[in-house]
């Protein structure tokens, strides 16, 4: 498996849906879980699948997503794994960005081919999911396939919203639309397993994921240089010319596109049994090894929280809610559906006695605050008797400070939130 496969992650682009998180870093930048970053999870089930060898291709605001991946992903001296972050560059023959997936990797190319590598696992850097990439290389290498496309059994409420695929008997995709109607999905039903089935889950969306292999992915990138993505071109031009195989993933699997699928995806953690289970040690989940004192708790009462290393907590209680490194939360406040993301570095206490002989908020949540339904970005500070209480009866709006996105509250890193402002 390690020499046969070569990962290769998208970083995406603007990430425009995932404003304001995404306005100083990539989308695989964009911390989750309150320890972790996006990028950890593909890099992690590729590890995980004994596949160490790893290009992560990005292009707007790289520097934090850089940083993470050097620190965190060094490998022995002694074995060729690595994690590598490629930036859109201009060349001799070249001058512009990424224009879509396909022509990122088309851009790369010349850099994968330093490599020994039999197939290209090509992955997302915003899902949310845990997989043995080694059976869907199983699977590929069997059937002599060129293209395999994971997929996702979905049921007709969530096939609109997908590009659905449609296999014969053998799990060779032979037809694909892009969000049909609900009128068009009779004709797009699949096999499936009977527990799909017993779900209504029928239909088989393309979960972003693929595999190719070496000579034909060199081949039709090069043969089709106008075509620029891989789910809206390559995929449905090679139905039906190439052997394009499903294969079908049961478990959790969620992509991170929206403000709403993030906090979905975060709260759900807090869950007695979650769909993503972060303490299954067949599945680690990799991301940088900290330094860090253990969170301090002082007469708080907490439902249903994680909370990450490195904190100092006196709130008066935390309900469904995740709490990211280095957060400091103030005396009597309550946090309840919400999203903490922490801070990158503690404050002295020299500065936050200036900070309080000013009446100027200091990093992390203030004392008697009320925070609901809300994601707070990093190093931001919220000062005492702060009331945020997202939910449908906000308008979506953005302001210097802050943006509200279907109803839920989003702090801006490194904002400032006086006391006693009401959101």
């Amino acid at each position: 498996m390690k020499k046969k496969v070569l990962g290769i992650i998208l970083g995406g682009g603007q990430g425009s849906r995932l404003q304001p998180l995404t306005s100083t870093r990539s989308k695989p930048a964009v911390p989750i879980a309150g320890k972790y970053r996006l990028v950890d999870i593909p890099i992690s089930n590729c590890i995980n699948s004994g596949i160490d060898r790893m290009f992560v291709l990005t292009q707007f605001n790289s520097a934090s997503l850089n940083k993470h991946i050097k620190n965190t992903y060094n490998f022995s001296f002694f074995n060729d794994a690595f994690v590598d972050v490629l930036a859109a560059e201009q060349t001799p023959g070249n001058n512009s960005w990424f224009q879509g997936t396909a022509d990122a990797v088309r851009q790369s190319m010349h850099h994968f081919m330093d490599h020994d590598w039999d197939y290209a696992l090509i992955l997302s850097g915003d899902q949310l999911y845990q997989m043995d990439f080694n059976e869907m290389v199983k699977q590929h290498e069997e059937r002599n396939a060129e293209i395999s496309i994971a997929t996702q059994p979905v049921n007709a409420k969530d096939a609109t919203g997908f590009g659905i695929l449609k296999t014969n008997d053998d799990n060779t995709i032979d037809s694909f639309v892009e969000k049909p109607s609900a009128d068009e999905l009779s004709k797009w039903s699949s096999e499936v397993s009977q527990e799909m089935k017993d779900q209504g889950r029928n239909y088989l969306a393309s979960m972003g994921i693929y595999i190719f292999s070496r000579g034909f992915l060199s081949k039709v990138l090069k043969e089709n240089e106008d075509t620029l993505d891989f789910g809206g071109e390559i995929i449905p031009q090679s139905i039906n010319k190439h052997k394009v195989m499903s294969f079908q993933y049961g478990g959790y699997w969620t992509d991170i596109g929206t403000i709403a699928s993030f906090f979905d995806a975060n709260l759900g953690l807090t869950d007695a049994i979650p769909d993503f289970d972060l303490f299954d040690k067949s599945k680690s989940v990799l991301t940088r090894a900290r330094i860090l004192p253990p969170t301090k708790i002082t007469g708080t009462t907490l439902e249903k929280t994680l909370i990450a290393e490195g904190g100092i907590i006196s709130a008066s209680r935390i309900e469904r809610s995740v709490i990211g490194i280095r957060s400091r939360i103030g005396v009597g406040t309550t946090i309840s559906n919400s999203y903490l993301m922490g801070s990158d570095n503690y404050q002295s206490l020299d500065v936050i006695a200036k900070c309080i002989e000013k009446d100027k908020p200091y990093i992390g949540i203030g004392d008697r605050c009320y925070i609901n339904n809300c994601i707070v970005d990093k190093n931001a500070s919220i000062g005492n008797d702060v009331r945020i209480n997202g939910g449908p009866h906000l308008k979506d709006t953005d302001t210097a400070t802050y943006t509200v996105r279907d109803g839920i509250v989003v702090i801006k890193s490194k904002a400032v939130i006086k006391s006693g402002t009401v959101i």
